[in-house]
């Protein structure tokens, strides 16, 4: 017998009839002779209802009123699945977060688990019972409602997984797994049956949507098995997230290509090179809260100016360059300008750790299509570059299939 915790979102749980297949499902899990806690969130378009209706009462409600309205969608669906469980025959129990006594810090919003009593949870499943846990949701030291901000039912999940010990943590999705990249751009993409932690953190951070990141990072501090699987197909294995010592000794060298359109490039031309412009540069956006993603710096041949570029999110463009208006004129610098036309492709994979060659690849793949490289960062498992906007969905064939991607190659 096997502890096995389910996830499911608000698209799986988006009407009553959803909500059946999914008690079709956490039933066949339990007939199998498996104990089973299933997290879920609220409804679909329920939490944005929710804020919506705060947002009518007040333009600044206060945090912690705002957390107890928006916490109790997931109140709703926990009941109504309890109630089918029950209806079908198998005892079943519903926790909200503060029920559990999932202990948070006070940061109202965006709150970090600390603690999870486990001695109810527990009892329940030593008799028998299906738990339903609210997602998204826990309890500060003071009794007051917090939420973990959005996406935060998957980390419910792998933390109740962890502090469970359990086997396998499943957040089941609308999509079956992980793909090597979007199978709506390259039709050929496969799916990756594991992928580690470290690649799949990487892949979230560059812009795959399939896991929250803070998630990912819980399940591999904790080694969680996780695994992503497709709540809308009845039949397949998904996507299963695994330290990198459990992954298989001899794996591809990429495991899958990520990207983002959600860029802009800033760039401060004939900047002083002097100790301490970075800071003069940057400083002002950090206080702006404007996060700050790629970094080039290049020295001009009289090595007396620099010109320095710099990524940030496309929203924050508008702010970052009026910022930086006022920066130029402080520094003197000769020239300001910026592009919103740009994307991000990301290589990730392990596999680079151990193989050479894995830039000069994707440059020549890139040259062959005519495609310019604008910027360039990397880390021990990802490369990054920025080309214009227009090149996104040629740059990402012609990656997939240069490092053999696609279908028919052997699954990682």
């Amino acid at each position: 017998m096997a502890l096995i915790v389910q996830k499911y979102g608000g698209t799986s749980v988006g009407s009553p009839e959803r909500i059946q297949n999914v008690a079709e499902r956490v039933i066949r899990t339990k007939q199998a002779g498996h104990d089973v806690i299933v997290v879920l969130s609220a409804m679909s378009g329920e939490t944005n209802r929710l804020i919506e209706l705060t947002k009518k009462m007040s333009a600044n409600p206060s945090e912690r009123e705002y957390d107890a309205v928006i916490s109790t969608g997931e109140q709703v669906t926990i009941g109504l699945l309890a109630i089918v469980l029950e209806e079908k025959g198998f005892p079943a129990k519903s926790y909200t977060g503060w029920q559990v006594r999932i202990l948070t810090d006070d940061s109202f919003t965006k709150a970090r688990i600390s603690s999870i009593d486990q001695d109810n949870m527990r009892k329940d499943l030593n008799e028998g019972k299906i738990l339903v846990v609210a997602g998204f949701q826990g309890i500060d030291s003071n009794g007051n409602i917090t939420t973990l901000g959005r996406g935060g039912s998957d980390t419910t999940a792998v933390a109740l997984a962890a502090a469970l010990k359990a086997d396998e943590c499943q957040i089941y999705t609308d999509v079956d797994g992980v793909y090597t990249t979007d199978p709506r751009i390259v039709p050929e993409a496969r799916r990756l049956e594991t992928i580690t932690f470290e690649e799949m953190l990487e892949m979230a951070s560059l812009g795959s949507k399939v896991l929250q990141i803070r998630s990912v990072e819980f399940a591999g501090k904790y080694n969680v098995p996780l695994r992503v699987l497709s709540s809308f197909e009845e039949k397949n294995k998904g996507t299963l997230i695994v330290s990198e010592e459990n992954q298989k000794m001899e794996q591809v060298v990429i495991s899958g290509i990520a990207f983002n359109r959600d860029e802009a490039k800033l760039t401060l031309l004939g900047v002083p090179d002097r100790p301490g412009v970075a800071y003069e540069i940057l400083g002002s956006i950090g206080e702006a809260n404007i996060e700050i993603d790629m970094i080039v710096q290049n020295v001009s041949h009289d090595e007396k100016t620099t010109d320095f570029t710099f990524t940030v999110h496309r929203n924050d463009y508008n702010k970052a360059m009026s910022i930086l208006e006022a920066v130029k004129e402080k520094l003197g610098a000769e020239k300001l300008s910026g592009d919103t036309k740009i994307v991000k492709v990301s290589l990730v994979g392990v596999g680079m750790r151990s193989h050479a060659g894995v830039a000069s690849t994707m440059f020549k793949a890139l040259s062959n299509e005519g495609i310019n490289v604008k910027m360039i960062s990397t880390s021990e498992i990802k490369i990054s570059v920025v080309i214009d906007e227009k090149y996104l969905e040629l740059a990402v064939r012609a990656l997939h299939t240069a490092f053999e991607l696609d279908k028919g190659n052997t699954d990682n």
